[in-house]
């Protein structure tokens, strides 16, 4: 055997035990996935389970078995005797419109602050910077007497405002990065060609930011779902209630429905499930290219 078939032969073996390792790396790497994701799915799957059950199975069964008898009838219940469907639609609409404006305006200021020449531009966004240390529950009392005396309190324009002020610092935070790796020759095209400032924005920056804006959509709509503090202190009357706080209409001073509040829960749940799911790519992709500066 001559040397070079020696050495062919140690190369095919070296590439044998490399290809063998690399392929033990991608087994152990999917087992830790899916441990990980078992570990993710684990409360929901509790969740299903619990929101199935009686008070009595609740308490005597373990915690991932199965309901004896399933209780669909807890999600019927807690639609419609609960009151349910309004403090959903509720929540849906006061949600979409305080995201909606949030991701305009944090637009509209991240393309003032990164894409305009015009004295006080470091202080806005400084001042925008500092707000996001400012803890929330510090502006309850203040907040509370302001919409008070405008009349605002018991009403949702009260929720859609603090809501919009809340998120806009983090919105412009997450646009920065994109803004500023905008390409400005397509800026100056289309000056050259006579577009204002506004067809500029709406029509060609915004489309270009679509990545982005997903991920500043999704954070948006998790926070503004999701709060409570400020639904419970602002809004007292049921019709303008949203889920966070109508979970507490089935905890009573001597009797708490569990399977509603595990009914009422899952159907909180779904909404951001949902929506996560249909943006997840984009979401990945703004927070990549927000990441990087150009």
């Amino acid at each position: 055997m001559t040397s070079t078939t020696a050495g062919q032969l140690g190369g095919a073996s070296k590439g044998k035990g490399s290809s063998v390792l690399l392929k033990l790396g991608y087994a152990l790497l999917y087992i830790v996935l899916i441990v990980v994701a078992a570990l993710q799915l684990f409360p929901l799957v509790w969740l299903l389970f619990f929101s199935l059950k009686s008070n009595q199975e609740v308490f005597n069964l373990p915690p991932l078995s199965l309901p004896t008898n399933p209780r669909w009838e807890n999600y019927s219940k807690v639609w419609s005797a609960g009151n349910i469907d309004t403090y959903f639609l509720n929540s849906v609409w006061i949600t979409v419109v305080a995201t909606a404006l949030t991701v305009v305006l944090g637009s509209l200021v991240t393309y003032a602050i990164t894409r305009m020449k015009w004295k006080g531009s470091s202080l806005v966004l400084g001042l925008f910077m500092v707000a996001m240390m400012i803890p929330v529950h510090s502006t309850l009392i203040p907040l509370f007497s302001m919409f008070n005396k405008a009349g605002l309190i018991d009403h949702p324009l009260s929720l859609i405002l603090t809501y919009v002020a809340f998120n806009m610092p983090i919105t412009i935070m997450i646009l920065l990065g994109f803004y500023y790796a905008l390409p400005r020759e397509v800026e100056e095209a289309a000056i050259i060609d006579g577009c204002s400032v506004n067809r500029m924005f709406f029509q060609i920056v915004l489309p270009m930011t679509g990545s982005v804006i997903a991920t500043t959509l999704i954070i948006n709509m998790i926070y503004n779902w999701n709060e409570f503090i400020f639904v419970n202190t602002f809004i007292s009357s049921d019709s303008f209630k949203t889920l966070t706080v109508g979970v507490q209409n089935f905890i009573g001073q001597y009797t708490t429905d569990w399977g509603a509040i595990g009914a009422t829960l899952m159907i909180s749940i779904l909404p951001i499930l949902i929506a996560f799911l249909f943006l997840s790519d984009r979401i990945v992709e703004g927070m990549a290219a927000g990441s990087v500066k150009g």
